[in-house]
């Protein structure tokens, strides 16, 4: 694959946010250390062609086992394919810091402790949602059944 060649992409659709980057650099290097923007810039590039050279041979190790969803265990894979193996152990343990992170975090939101929901709180939350969802689509009237009124016709 040529540098930067993906379907439908041009250079610039396909990039990551140099002040990011820039930061990251920054932060890897002694506070004495200074970088030139070209060489900046040449590490942002080098870390796309890295993320495409990964993402290409996940998809290929995806494919090899007839999947159509590339899981964590195709990047591992295609990292010791090509040749980054030593990497895996630390690759692997930062994938697991960040379900941690994420879990934790506030965007998880409601949705990381569903699983703590009682079979009635389901229910309830349920119903708030299709109530929610009806409102909606009838133009913001609110067009909400009584909840009781349908648990005693289900009854």
């Amino acid at each position: 694959m040529e540098p930067m060649d993906i379907v439908g992409k041009s250079k610039e659709d396909v990039s990551l946010p140099k002040a990011t980057m820039f930061k990251i650099i920054k932060e890897m290097l002694p506070p004495d250390v200074r970088v030139a923007r070209d060489a900046q810039d040449l590490l942002v590039e080098c870390c796309v062609e890295f993320i495409n050279l990964i993402s290409s041979e996940s998809n290929e190790v995806c494919s090899r086992e007839e999947k159509r969803t590339i899981a964590p265990e195709h990047v591992l894979k295609a990292l010791e394919v090509l040749g980054f193996g030593e990497y895996i152990e630390e690759v692997y343990a930062a994938y697991e810091q960040h379900k941690l992170e994420t879990l934790d975090s506030p965007k998880a939101g409601k949705w990381a402790s569903g699983a703590e929901m009682t079979e009635e709180e389901a229910l309830a939350e349920q119903q708030r949602m299709f109530a929610e969802a009806r409102a909606r689509m009838n133009g913001g009237v609110n067009a909400q059944k009584p909840v009781e009124a349908e648990q005693g016709m289900d009854s």
